[in-house]
């Protein structure tokens, strides 16, 4: 990768369109607090539902937030889902450096991906690890009950936020900052990501919307990036009642959670930092959730039921 150096914020009508899209401004080594200009690109509210999952994402509060993830949060997941759930290739998790962070890039149909797969890690493993979910910022940094749910519902896991709106340019290149900082550095770290950008709401579980660039953007940002691809199949798109309640339901649909293995992007060292080679990492993370897609295919298709590994 291509050595990363301070940026420099002239102006807001210097920055990209969204953060996810090419610059001429580098990724800053560390950041970790947003510029006054910054912040001013955001309402009141925007700025306090900020400030509050900022704090929450730090320190001892993280810690708090980590460990009710662990227990109340990995929990009533494992309550409503364990009679259906199945995971497959958890070994490519385990064979990761646990000491430097991890990004897991998952298709995304519905609305509680992130929420089964980290309720897995908790439960399968015992190492040291801090969930971030770079997250629309639309309800859950725009509305006082958007960050309630935001804390009921991942434990202020959902950050940073990126607004993808022009007016607030200045922020969303922060955020961006931000979450490379958190996917370079820091033991245990775990980074839920969907290079598709937004819900698939197909009816075909082996179908996938064209992958943004966002996810080659970030892995030409960090070094060494760690990237587990994960397919997730089988869970309600929008409805919690319907989900926990098929875990009860005889010849339910199971939940199937597929991990592959750390993809190799050593072809990209070297490579421009540019649109066209964040396009081509894109197309090379979403493959490779394509083809434990396949494997799941064929799966369900040798009518062999499958078992809990």
């Amino acid at each position: 990768m291509p050595a990363v150096e301070t940026a420099e914020i002239k102006s807001p009508a210097a920055l990209p369109s969204s953060p996810l899209e090419p610059s001429s401004s580098n990724v800053a080594l560390d950041v970790l607090d947003p510029t006054t200009e910054e912040l001013s690109a955001l309402s009141s509210v925007e700025r306090a539902a900020f400030h509050l999952a900022h704090r929450m994402n730090q320190g001892t509060a993280k810690r708090a937030m980590t460990w009710l993830q662990s227990t109340l949060g990995m929990g009533w997941i494992r309550v409503a889902t364990y009679n259906i759930m199945r995971v497959y290739g958890f070994e490519h998790v385990e064979a990761t450096d646990h000491a430097r962070p991890i990004v897991l890039a998952s298709n995304h149909r519905s609305f509680f991906d992130m929420y089964a797969v980290s309720a897995e890690l908790y439960r399968r493993t015992t190492w040291r690890k801090s969930l971030f979910f770079p997250v629309r910022a639309r309800f859950f940094y725009t509305t006082p009950p958007g960050s309630l749910v935001n804390f009921i519902m991942g434990w202020f896991s959902m950050y940073p936020p990126i607004f993808m709106t022009p007016e607030r340019r200045a922020f969303d290149l922060y955020s961006f900052q931000r979450l490379a900082t958190l996917a370079r550095t820091g033991e245990g770290h775990i980074i839920g990501f969907h290079p598709e950008g937004t819900r698939n709401k197909s009816t075909d579980s082996y179908s996938f919307l064209p992958p943004k660039t966002g996810i080659g953007k970030l892995a030409m940002a960090v070094e060494d990036i760690q990237i587990i691809p994960v397919f997730v199949a089988g869970l309600e798109q929008k409805s919690l009642i319907k989900q926990v309640a098929r875990n009860w339901q005889r010849d339910a649909e199971p939940i199937r959670i597929h991990f592959g293995a750390s993809i190799d992007l050593s072809a990209f060292r070297g490579k421009r930092d540019a649109l066209r080679t964040h396009k081509e990492i894109a197309d090379l993370v979403m493959s490779h959730i394509a083809e434990l897609a396949e494997r799941d295919r064929e799966l369900i298709h040798s009518n062999i039921e499958p078992m809990n590994q």
